[in-house]
């Protein structure tokens, strides 16, 4: 009976592994995008969605370790994750709107 509960659990461990790496896969794709772009909006999805997997990662970490403190420190990583987009957003509509501004005065419209 105990062999088949240390199997499962090998299997677990296993299955977790190749979630981290899959997500260590995905954001290393991420990073890519951001860096490249084209365009800024793309640049910020690609910041939030490497947030999204470094949660993914820290709880599964949680359960793969057994550490509950992990789950508080993965709420308090989403909470500075959402502000930094909502940072970097309104950075980007500050600089577009100067930008367009500046752009209406060359051409003499509004």
């Amino acid at each position: 009976m105990n062999s088949g509960i240390a199997s499962l659990e090998q299997a677990y461990h296993i299955l977790f592994m190749v979630f981290l790496v899959i997500l260590a896969i995905m954001f290393f794709a991420c990073l890519i995008r951001a860096v490249i772009g084209p365009r800024m909006a793309d640049r910020i999805v690609a910041v939030n969605m490497m947030g999204t997997m470094v949660m993914v990662a820290i709880v599964i970490l949680a359960v793969m370790l057994k550490e509950g403190y992990l789950v508080d420190i993965c709420l308090i990583y989403a909470m500075i994750s959402f502000l930094a987009v909502i940072v970097l957003t309104k950075v980007y509509m500050g600089v577009y709107m100067e930008w367009k501004s500046k752009e209406g005065e060359k051409f003499g419209s509004y």
